[in-house]
């Protein structure tokens, strides 16, 4: 028996002693395989073993790896990676604890028994010369001169699978027995490994090949700036290992983790590289060696606003220091450096910006110390550089702030206890809005009162109502308690206002004559001036539910704050008893309650101490009323650090550090002023006239009357004046009256909504026949809109008939990108497609090649025009051709084309010489008007015959081509005579002049048969063809409604105002982000064909309510030209299906559009007037100018374009052995490696041994396709569980370090993107550089349509709603009422602004339940700008069952009502200006409360 098996037997017993049973015969049969396998899940079952690893043996999946890896070129020394696997996985846990490991072991154990006695040596005599030998081979093979020829990539795996290689061979061969040039191979993979790690989007330190996007000059110039280590002190523990940049310093100094570090370089680098080339004026690359000093400046200032913003308001000194004599742009580096460092190895704290701004406080003056040797501020001895380990930020900073949190989560008890029983994220963030945050230390106290009393939930200290009693901390500034209360209480100006204004109008209603000129009678008016005593109690009220519900707040709370709320209560109640007993005093004989007032004023009698009062009263909203029309002037006072300043403004509005100075620009306060007061007078005329003064005439009757007796029941018997009747017939009127403002929002935000959109184009293009009459015109608005252009260029741009030919040449790059994209989404069919396509290059002819769909029917109408014109003069004919400038472009391409064909497939120069003369002839018969007196119209038609054979012939496909010679020949024999004898009258004398050369072959005989081989001559082969064939009007083309939607859409948006768009390079970075928990990524066959109650199977309902896609599907797939006829059928059809679902397989697919979009506007912006006149997809890759080209254009996307989906459980999915599970990572793993420049985030977690304890260990991985799996690029250790509030947040947030750019675009896996759309996306994206009255976005919100409008009724239903809100309710919202929020859709959001602002949601539990609308408020109420954007959209799918669309609204009502509780709401309610807070009230809580009282 060999060593090896012995060893395995050993293991065995071992295995079997551990788990308490007797050792057992070695048996080669693999018992445990089922459990690991999804025979289901169509893997390879090779690359099983290293997949399905237990989290606890995570660390032997790469020597796995690479013995499926190997496995086929050497099976023995896979099998010696296999069993060096087994050993190191036994020292790992040889007692089998971990979970799963002891079935693992199994499985790999019986798999060994087998492969020891199957494999053999194939290099050598054994085993230790086996794998020596095949290590030296590999290396020769694949490192010696791999650098200059592989890829980073390529390089990487190789070192990879190198390293492991080597592993294997020193626990095969004793060290002693190692050869010399083995350990050479070894010693050179080791010194060279680092520089070929697997990399996100810039290989940083590969050697050899450089891929294009680190030859690009930006990104060169910010890689010197970060490896600019002047002046920059060594740390203690530096001097044994080399520190490449500013980033590893800093690592170095504060112990942040490696992975950390390379994640933050990659996004330093891009960030700058980006921002930079906007700055630059030279084009000159060769002039581009550094960065622009204002570059680093602008994004050191985007980074730290929120912090010196925050040091403000503490009144506590920045700690960004810039010393004399200092290099300012490194120092400006390293702060941005720290900033970013901290930021992506926060975690959960990510959610608590000013929490970052106080860690960052702190570092950056360590970092100052270190710099230049500061003094401590206590113990005054000097800061010595001290280095520390790679984890110490994350265990002495990160981990105990988590602690904190997580313990507080807890007491949520998952959403059953009351708000007010825990501290949420904004709780623990608003800690640091006050300078007791500075108590917590640095180093931090973990002593500190931040850090204590956060022990387990007692459950004996939980009383009835779910509040948490005993030592637990305050909430902070406010407390969310479930009560309506609420929704008085923030918004109680405009619940006064309508008080106010039914009792005003009730008051001049009862009087006799109910005319409004009434008011003015001094009885009345002094009646209606009773609406203040109202308005004192009213007012009371608020400042009476302000102390209540607060109260638990109080303790954390400076006394300025208590002290302010005391004060608004007591005048509160000053003018709630001076206010009754003022008016009472001046009333004649006062009575009932009147009377009580008049005797508790004493002997007041001074009739005018009422106005007065009110006077007084009215002094605030007087002043308010002023600076309402200054909007400046209150913004600068609210957002002012001033201490005189915020001494002024105590009493009006409480000090926070949010929802300062949220106020509109005066041309947008009138906008929407003007809005709400033409709405409350409709409102309020109609309350008056409609509802309360019809009803005032019978309540006097009826209060009149008196009764004594009752034929049923009376609810109030004693009660005077039949007050229980009036009681019964107010009540309605009185809920019609409060609510009825929300029907009336409803019909201005229409009306208002419509007149905006006509003025912004929009549905100026509705229909095909719209589309036809304004294409001719598409083309200069696509350049005008979406090609970069100089100002000369413009100015020129219609002059130069050059330029107008490449922009139109331009436009049929995309245009025909855009069709062939509908076709690959069978929204159309070949022949559709066909005619919709629009020819490259137009130099070939004299006119614009406009796309057969124009033309068609054009050539047989003009037939039949010319046959009827026997002997009549010329310009009659061409006078009737003219009119219809689409058929005067089709007769003239017609004619030049067939005359190109023809002289192109002719090989004899003698017979190109006859074409030449007839072409002569023909010009020359046009230019002296002789044409009909030349030419025979009669003889058209039978040369029409035979040109479409001869054309359908030219595109037939022939096994052997040369099976087409002798009928193409004789076809265009019978075409020249018809021409040269039936059309030509004196055709005779061309054919004397040709037959006066002797020549043995027949005239036209040698032809070029394979001229269609060329891709650009077949396309004018089938154009030509479809201009002389298609007789019908191709006014319906295409039939598809959603091709048609889409193409009327894109041409619409053209005429509509929208940025210039730059150049690619100079384009704003964006990324895209799309949080996945457990939904489907791709259709199953199962779930295809599963039938429901009805015998109806997925697959069998879409054929039939997508019949059309149906079978131009059908007809793709059996294209041979397109290469499907070797791939899987069933496979496309799963995909198919999945792309008419809400997949992310869809979502994925619409999303890459941009990448495409992007790759082909570098084509578009950098390509030679050649390349573009020749067309977009048919470059020749083999030429190095296209090559470079190409390369060029895709390191372009990638330094623009980021696309990441945060898949959280994918860690799990892929150690899953259920089949759904197992189904999800495989086609997520196959989307990687079908889109290459996917990323992947996710959860991952391990089971480690800590302290001797086995625990649980998290971290955030971020991976991307390989040749066959994925690759690991980034793995972040995080605190803990990352999920401890909602679960969308907590994904997104988990994942936003791994995105790139200056802008994010949030998608949920529901939505799809379009290619024409995304061709948009640098348009949209100059919106953020573009001012708003002096301001700039933050948030860019998009158009959607909902694609699944056709799956049903109700889906049609929820269709339309959603459609409604997204385009007019969204307009509205956005301009001119500046009440637009986020809302889930896909918006796009300022980057920098948001992550440095508590990122793009809110994730505590049950209160951010609508998640996505938070971000919304948090960036308005720290001074963001929300716009909307019709001029592009995205798509969204919407629920389509009764029961999904029930979840959903109760899930949006519920969100609503948390929503109510919320600080959010109550601040922005309590801050906005009255109209303002109004638009906010009926746009959000209120719409659902409107309805559930109507309800």
């Amino acid at each position: 028996m060999s060593l090896f098996h012995r060893t395995l037997c050993e293991t065995t017993c071992i295995m079997a002693s551990t788990s308490g049973t007797k050792p057992r015969t070695v048996s080669r049969r693999v018992s445990k395989a089922p459990t690991m396998v999804d025979p289901a899940a169509g893997e390879d079952k090779n690359s099983l073993d290293s997949e399905l690893v237990p989290s606890s043996l995570a660390d032997i999946a790469p020597i796995l790896r690479v013995a499926n890896e190997v496995e086929k070129e050497n099976p023995r020394v896979a099998y010696l990676c296999r069993f060096h696997a087994f050993e190191k996985a036994h020292r790992m846990d040889p007692k089998s604890e971990g979970r799963g490991v002891r079935q693992f072991k199994t499985y790999l154990l019986h798999r060994l028994e087998t492969e020891e006695v199957e494999t053999q040596t194939q290099l050598a005599s054994s085993d230790p010369k086996e794998i020596q030998r095949f290590y030296r081979n590999f290396y020769e093979k694949n490192i010696r001169d791999g650098h200059q020829t592989k890829k980073p990539e390529e390089m990487a795996k190789i070192y990879q699978i190198a390293s492991v290689l080597y592993d294997v061979l020193t626990t095969v061969v004793p060290s002693a027995r190692v050869d010399v040039e083995t350990h050479k191979y070894a010693k050179d993979v080791e010194e060279k490994r680092e520089y070929y790690e697997h990399y996100n989007i810039l290989p940083i330190y590969a050697a050899g090949v450089k891929p294009a996007i680190m030859e690009l000059p930006e990104i060169k110039a910010a890689l010197r700036a970060i490896r600019n280590m002047d002046n920059l002190p060594r740390m203690p523990d530096d001097k044994d290992k080399s520190v490449n940049d500013i980033l590893e310093w800093l690592a170095s100094a504060f112990g942040f983790q490696k992975a950390n570090v390379a994640n933050q370089r990659e996004h330093l680098i891009l960030l700058l590289a980006n921002m930079d080339i906007r700055n630059k004026s030279v084009e000159d690359d060769a002039n581009y060696n550094e960065l622009d000093s204002y570059t680093v400046q602008q994004l050191k200032d985007k980074i730290v606003k929120n912090y010196e913003s925050w040091c403000k308001y503490l009144h506590c000194p920045s700690n960004l220091r810039f010393p004399l004599g200092c290099v300012k742009q490194q120092l400006e580096l390293l702060y941005i450096g720290l900033y970013l460092l901290i930021w992506g190895e926060a975690s959960n704290i990510r959610f608590m910006p000013e929490c970052l701004c106080y860690i960052f406080h702190n570092m950056a003056h360590e970092m100052h110390g270190i710099l230049f040797a500061n003094v401590r501020p206590v113990s005054g001895g000097a800061y010595q550089p001290v280095s520390h380990g790679e984890e110490s930020f994350l265990q002495d900073v990160v981990t105990p702030i988590y602690e904190v949190i997580h313990m507080e989560a807890r007491r949520n008890q998952n959403g059953t206890a009351s708000h007010s029983a825990w501290r949420n994220y904004d709780d623990l963030n608003e800690y640091f809005w006050s300078d007791k945050c500075f108590k917590l230390g640095w180093p931090m106290d973990k002593k500190a009162n931040f850090f204590v009393h956060t022990e387990k939930v007692n459950k004996a200290n939980v009383v009835h109502n779910n509040v948490t009693t005993g030592g637990r901390k305050p909430k902070s500034n406010f407390v969310e308690i479930r009560t309506f209360w609420h929704l008085y209480r923030s918004f109680d100006r405009m619940w006064i206002f309508f008080i106010l204004a039914l009792q005003a109008m009730v008051i001049i209603a009862w009087n006799q004559s109910g005319s409004l000129s009434v008011i003015f009678d001094a009885d009345v008016f002094k009646s209606v001036l009773s609406i203040f005593i109202t308005a004192a109690i009213l007012n009371a009220l608020r400042a009476t539910l302000d102390i209540l519900l607060s109260l638990r707040a109080w303790r954390s709370l400076k006394f300025t704050q208590i002290l302010r709320y005391l004060l608004k209560f007591a005048f509160a109640a000053f003018w709630v008893v001076v206010m009754p007993v003022a008016y009472s005093e001046s009333i004649q004989d006062p009575s009932g309650v009147l009377k009580f007032f008049s005797n508790l004023g004493g002997n007041i009698e001074n009739e005018s101490l009422y106005y007065y009062c009110v006077a007084i009263y009215l002094i605030p909203e007087i002043l308010a009323a002023f600076l309402f029309f200054f909007p400046f002037l209150r913004k600068s006072m609210e957002r002012s650090n001033w201490r005189i300043i915020t001494l002024l403004m105590w009493w009006s509005q409480p000090k926070l550090y949010v929802g300062r100075g949220m106020h509109e620009d005066m041309f947008s306060l009138l906008k929407y002023t003007l809005f709400w007061i033409m709405l409350i007078i409709s409102k309020l005329s109609f309350s008056y006239y409609v509802e309360i003064l019809p009803l005032v005439q019978p309540t006097k009757t009826i209060m009149d009357i008196r009764i004594t007796s009752w034929d049923w029941h009376e609810f109030f018997p004693h009660m005077p004046h039949n007050i229980g009747v009036v009681i019964v017939i107010w009540a309605p009127v009185l809920l019609v009256y409060f609510m009825d403002t929300q029907i009336w929002y409803a019909i201005f935000s229409t009306i208002v909504g419509g007149i905006y959109g006509a003025f912004s184009h929009l549905g100026e293009i509705r229909t095909l026949g719209m589309l036809r009459s304004r294409f001719v015109s598409i083309p200069s608005a696509f350049s005008e809109r979406l090609v970069p252009s100089s100002k000369g260029e413009k100015r020129h741009r219609y002059e130069d008939d050059s330029l107008e030919r490449k922009n139109i040449a331009k436009f049929s790059q995309m245009w025909n990108e855009f069709i062939l994209s509908l076709r690959m989404e069978d929204l159309i069919n070949h022949h559709e497609r066909d005619l919709l396509l629009v020819p490259y290059s137009s130099s070939d002819v004299s006119v614009i090649q406009w796309p057969p769909f124009l033309l068609a029917s054009k050539i047989p109408i003009a037939l039949d025009m010319a046959k009827g014109f026997r002997g009549k003069e010329d310009a009659d004919l061409f006078r009737k051709i003219k009119n219809d400038d689409f058929m005067r472009s089709a007769v003239i391409e017609c004619y030049e084309t067939l005359r190109y064909l023809l002289v192109g497939i002719l090989e004899d120069k003698d017979d190109k010489m006859v074409v030449e003369q007839i072409r002569k002839e023909v010009d020359e018969s046009i230019k002296e008007k002789r044409f009909l007196r030349k030419f025979r119209m009669s003889g058209l038609p039978l040369l029409n015959d035979k040109l479409e054979r001869f054309l359908n012939l030219l595109v037939t496909d022939y096994e052997d081509e040369e099976d087409k010679r002798s009928p193409m020949i004789n076809l265009i024999q019978d075409i020249m005579e018809i021409i040269i004898q039936d059309v030509m009258v004196d055709g005779h004398e061309i054919l004397e002049r040709a037959h006066q050369i002797d020549r043995k072959e027949q005239k036209f005989e040698k032809i070029d048969i394979y001229l269609t081989h060329n891709i650009s001559w077949r396309e004018k082969v089938i154009r030509l063809n479809l201009l002389l064939t298609v007789k019908e009007s191709a006014i319906n083309v295409p039939t598809n409604l959603d091709a048609r939607r889409r193409i009327t859409f894109f041409a619409n948006s053209l005429f509509m105002k929208m940025p210039d768009a730059p150049r690619v390079r100079n384009m704003l970075s964006f990324s895209v982000l799309t949080p996945y928990y457990n939904e489907d990524v791709l259709y199953s066959d199962e779930q295809l064909n599963k039938e429901n109650e009805d015998g109806i199977t997925t697959l069998f309902y879409l054929q039939k309510i997508y019949p059309d896609q149906w079978k131009n599907f059908e007809d793709r797939i059996k294209d041979p030209k397109l290469g499907y006829q070797h791939k899987d059928k069933n496979e496309l059809i799963r995909y198919w299906v999945s792309y008419r679902g809400q997949t992310l397989a869809r979502t994925v697919r619409g999303m890459m559009y941009y990448r495409e979009a992007l790759e082909l506007q570098y084509f578009l912006d950098f390509a030679g007037d050649k390349e573009i006149f020749g067309g977009y997809r048919f470059i020749d890759m083999n030429q190095t100018d296209y090559r470079v080209l190409k390369e060029h254009a895709q390191a372009l996307a990638d330094l623009k374009f980021t696309y990441v989906v945060s898949c959280q459980i994918y860690g799990n999915q892929k150690k899953a052995t259920e089949q759904r599970d197992r189904s999800c990572y495989v086609n997520i793993l196959n989307l990687m490696l079908t889109y290459p420049s996917l990323r992947v985030a996710y959860i991952d977690e391990r089971d480690e041994t800590v302290n001797g304890k086995s625990e649980k260990v998290y971290y955030s991985v971020l991976v991307k396709g390989g040749d066959k799996l994925d690759e690991e690029i980034y793995r972040i250790k995080l605190p803990g569980p990352p999920k401890i509030g909602e679960g969308k947040p907590e994904n997104q947030n988990h994942a936003i370090i791994f995105t790139r750019g200056e802008a994010l675009q949030t998608i949920d896996m529901n939505q799809d993107n379009y290619f024409e759309e995304a061709f948009k996306m640098r348009n949209v994206l100059e919106e953020f550089l573009k001012p708003h009255r002096q301001r700039k976005p933050t948030i860019l919100g998009l158009r959607e349509h909902i694609f699944t409008g056709s799956v049903s009724s109700l889906a049609w239903f929820m269709s339309n709603q959603e459609t409604s809100f997204v385009t007019i309710g969204q307009r509205i919202l956005a301009n001119p009422l500046r009440v637009r929020f986020h809302y889930g859709h896909p918006d796009i959001f300022d980057r920098i602004f948001h992550v440095t602002r508590g990122g793009i949601s809110k994730a505590s539990k049950t209160v951010n339940l609508s998640e996505d609308i938070f971000s919304g408020y948090n960036s308005t109420l720290r001074g963001g700008f929300v716009t909307h954007h019709e001029y592009i959209q995205v798509g969204k799918g919407r629920d389509v069952g009764m029961n999904q669309i029930s979840q959903f609204e109760a899930k949006v009502a519920n969100g609503n009502g948390e929503q109510t509780l919320s600080r959010d709401v109550y601040r922005l309610g309590r801050r906005f200006d009255f109209y303002r807070m109004l638009s906010f009230y009926f746009t959000t809580v209120g719409f659902y409360f409107s309805s559930m009282v109507f309800l």
